[in-house]
């Protein structure tokens, strides 16, 4: 039974997580500040003999004994993480220096939970792994894209110089029950205003594409990669390479949740990326993954999650 830290862990990602590992026989210790977080996300698993839920910043140091370290702890849509931008920052750079520090004292393998805005708006299509990037460093969405690059560089330094067992992913647009209903990404956006009948936003012209993976499938790959052989460190793209523009998802939702919401356009935020594409080929010949869960089906599956927390009332 491997003693397991997941940071971020009531966060949506962070709970499948929670639930795929101690389904895989982990003891698991969760931590998280409650910023995006919520003890919703986790409440099933209170009387777990092996689950333990603890609040904590990671900006702050953490003192426990584990084996494995999935650092997953930082607001990711732009609603939340532009709120306190410094902080942001800070939960990307400190929040690595302190999960780094921890997992050299007691010698854990670590993974990173990276992003694919890493690349910001790339030139590149689809995205690969040696690709640098093209991001602003000043704009509205710098705090994230370069707190996680300067995460990554942190993770590299950390192997090259004190030899500690790294993983990186870069995780692609991810959806699936859990998921903040207010917080901004188009998946729950989508949703949310078609459940409750109201005309679906759409920035720009409609024409930006991004690619959907299912959480099942997401959380799958992240446990694939932290259990691969030491030294392949990545980083690695995960996510699902089939692309959709933003009119084809709404198009879907509306289908899918019925009602007569209408489309309404307006002005594409800053620094918003045109194109989001993974190119999944490490990861399908490395780990032997590929996404498995096609979009309708997930998005039943979500659109059922917050058909129940507009009923429980629970989607302010």
């Amino acid at each position: 039974m491997k003693r397991t830290l997941v940071t971020g862990g009531a966060g949506f990602l962070g709970s499948h997580l929670c639930d795929r590992l101690l389904r895989d026989g982990h003891d698991v210790l969760c931590v998280d500040n409650f910023f995006t977080g919520s003890k919703r996300n986790v409440a099933h698993l209170l009387g777990h003999p092996y689950f333990e839920l603890m609040r904590h910043d990671v900006t702050f140091p953490l003192y426990v004994e584990v084996e494995r370290i999935f650092n997953l702890a930082c607001p990711a849509s732009p609603v939340h993480y532009q709120h306190d931008p410094v902080q942001t920052t800070k939960t990307s750079v400190h929040g690595a220096i302190n999960m780094l520090g921890l997992a050299k004292r007691v010698k854990a393998r670590i993974l990173q939970a990276s992003t694919s805005e890493v690349y910001g708006d790339p030139e590149v299509h689809p995205q690969v792994e040696g690709y640098w990037g093209r991001v602003n460093p000043i704009g509205i969405r710098s705090c994230y894209d370069e707190g996680k690059r300067c995460a990554e560089t942190l993770f590299f330094d950390y192997w090259r110089q004190h030899a500690l067992d790294i993983k990186v992913v870069r995780i692609f647009n991810t959806y699936g029950p859990r998921m903040h209903p207010n917080d901004g990404r188009v998946v729950s956006n989508f949703i949310m205003q078609a459940l409750r009948g109201e005309d679906i936003t759409i920035y720009g012209d409609g024409s930006q594409t991004r690619s959907f993976c299912y959480v099942d499938d997401l959380i799958e790959v992240i446990v694939r990669m932290m259990e691969s052989e030491r030294g392949f460190t990545g980083p690695v793209n995960i996510g699902n390479p089939v692309e959709y523009t933003m009119l084809e998802l709404a198009e879907k939702v509306i289908a899918l949740v019925g009602g007569r919401s209408k489309l309404v356009h307006k002005p594409l935020p800053s620094d918003d990326p045109r194109q989001r594409q993974p190119d999944i080929g490490v990861a399908r010949d490395r780990l032997g993954w590929q996404p498995t869960v096609a979009l309708e089906d997930g998005l039943k599956e979500t659109i059922g999650y917050f058909r129940r927390l507009l009923q429980d009332g629970a989607a302010a």
